[in-house]
């Protein structure tokens, strides 16, 4: 029979990790394909459906796990990849210029950092003219950035989002 949830937050006064070695092997296969059944991961792992089904339901309600769909830009054959590292005008909060972001398909990440830059953006785009209206329309005529510095990609050597199915890491 599978561990309720309260089984789950029991256990050292809260809500398993997503080290924990149950966890750890349920969240590898998730990555590997996030569409995988929970069936299958039970046969797999040698637990209950039920195990599973509460073991992700209680990693997500904690806010540790979100199953999302991620585009390759490689696969998708973008032809211009660049990172910007954005200082934000004074006044301004970097989430507050990340979230202008939010629903832009050519931003596929954005992390607030520390450091030189308030923000870090990698844009993926069609062509260099794409990119140039991307800086022109989003970023050099807003007011709530102060600078700019645009990095180039030239080749992408290592990437540990992309998916690639058949990726094992060599000492793994």
């Amino acid at each position: 029979m599978g561990e309720t949830k309260f089984e789950l937050m029991a256990e050292n006064g809260g809500i398993r990790s997503p080290s924990d070695t149950l966890n750890s092997k349920i969240i590898a296969i998730l990555e590997e394909d996030g569409r995988t059944p929970f069936s299958e991961i039970a046969h797999t792992l040698g637990v209950s459906e039920g195990t599973i089904r509460n073991r992700v339901s209680a990693l997500r309600d904690a806010n540790m796990l979100r199953i999302v769909a991620i585009a390759d830009p490689v696969a998708r054959e973008y032809r211009t990849d660049a990172i910007l590292g954005l200082k934000v005008a004074p006044g301004v909060a970097p989430a507050q210029v990340a979230d202008r972001f939010q629903h832009d398909q050519r931003v596929v990440f954005a992390l607030w950092v520390a450091g030189s830059f308030d923000l870090i953006l990698e844009i993926v785009s069609d062509d260099a003219d794409a990119l140039q209206r991307f800086l022109e329309d989003e970023i050099h005529s807003a007011s709530d950035i102060s600078h700019v510095e645009v990095m180039m990609g030239m080749k992408n050597f290592k990437n540990q989002f992309l998916l690639k199915r058949d990726w094992r890491p060599e000492n793994g």
